[in-house]
């Protein structure tokens, strides 16, 4: 069901306020941002950012794409390998992103791992995803979210996710989809291939 004007409306707020702040990050650094400078360029209220955004890390840390991903990861048969399926719905949500979502992943990336301040928030937030993605691994297996295996394989997962991230802002050549897939097989071969 498509969302009603209402939750447009929020979503381009929301969209706005955090384009916005990872301009002023860029051009301005992070700490000599102030939210009501965000605000005010955003032409928001103050209060408007701490709704959508409960803190200033919140506005580099936070994005929408959990939702989409465990959505195909869902989608995908239930026959299909658990790795294989994460490989294919990564794929998939990665390729669906404009451009200018892609970019601006990349700017949260930076920050995170300029920015010391960022670095705790984004791990609580990663945390918080690999426990996500660990229920629905856990669904397409039928087994228990805290299950040993399910753990390992989410942890090595974000392992792999890690390395990408420090390697997409060493080098911003590198095509995303791309290098998730080939990291995923890696993972899914091991050495032997």
């Amino acid at each position: 069901m498509a969302p009603g004007l209402r939750e447009r409306k929020k979503a381009r707020t929301r969209a706005l306020i955090q384009a916005t702040a990872l301009r002023l990050f860029r051009e301005h650094g992070y700490e000599a941002t102030t939210v009501e400078r965000i605000a005010r360029e955003a032409e928001v209220a103050h209060t408007t950012v701490f709704r959508y955004f409960p803190t200033k890390e919140d506005l580099v840390v936070s994005d929408d794409y959990d939702p989409v991903l465990f959505e195909a990861l869902r989608a995908r048969p239930a026959d299909v390998p658990p790795l294989r399926a994460l490989r294919e719905a990564m794929r998939a949500t990665l390729e669906g992103l404009p451009a200018d979502d892609l970019a601006a992943a990349r700017d949260r990336a930076v920050l995170i791992l300029d920015v010391p301040a960022l670095r705790g928030a984004a791990f609580g937030n990663m945390l918080a995803t690999m426990r996500a993605l660990g229920g629905v691994l856990a669904e397409r297996t039928g087994r228990a979210p805290d299950d040993p295996a399910v753990r390992t394989l989410t942890g090595a997962v974000f392992g792999v996710f890690l390395e990408l991230m420090v390697r997409w802002v060493e080098d911003p050549s590198v095509h995303l989809p791309d290098a998730v897939d080939e990291a995923l097989a890696a993972l899914e071969s091991g050495l032997a291939g």
